[in-house]
């Protein structure tokens, strides 16, 4: 299981740093100057390819199916959302952008993670396999808080953003294991 030793030194390692930052940083700008915070089917766009990279045409058939309207209506709801029962608010916010066709954990979670940085990680089967040591490819939220509560851990320790303490991870996971 991975530590917050084993990562301490890549915190802006990670090849996809540099492009995490300015869509984060595009994302918080957003933030400040819509009055209410939601994205458009280019940001949306911008965090399929960044989350999926090779694989951002699985699925894209039943992506087409969102529209600009339907993407803003919907990741308004999921970002504008609050609730004193943090826990609830994760399954609320969760399960209103998984009404999008085509999305599931995986691509909610990096909705979250680049929208709201020092709360939220990304899951995948890199950070799964350091963190629990097991291999997986699909989530659920239940499986998805599991991981977050231990990203958050790690970041606590380090005294990091929960995205960056993620990617780290992802970034430790490419370096040590082939697949």
């Amino acid at each position: 299981m991975i530590t917050a030793h084993d990562i301490r030194d890549l915190r802006t390692s990670s090849r996809d740093y540099l492009a995490t930052q300015e869509l984060k940083q595009h994302l918080a700008e957003v933030h400040r100057q819509r009055q209410s915070f939601y994205l458009t089917s280019q940001e949306f766009d911008e965090i399929l390819h960044w989350k999926l990279r090779n694989q951002y045409h699985r699925r894209s058939k039943w992506r087409l199916d969102n529209t600009d309207e339907i993407i803003r209506a919907i990741t308004g709801l999921a970002l504008s959302l609050e609730h004193s029962n943090k826990d609830y608010e994760l399954d609320l916010r969760m399960n209103i952008l998984r009404s999008l066709r085509g999305v599931e954990v995986p691509v909610a979670s990096a909705v979250l993670a680049l929208a709201y940085p020092d709360t939220y990680a990304v899951i995948d089967f890199r950070g799964w396999r350091q963190v629990f040591g097991e291999k997986r490819e699909t989530y659920t939220v239940p499986q998805y808080k599991r991981y977050l509560c231990e990203v958050r851990r790690i970041a606590r320790e380090l005294e990091w953003p929960v995205q960056e303490a993620d990617l780290a991870i992802w970034e430790y996971d490419l370096r040590t294991n082939q697949s």
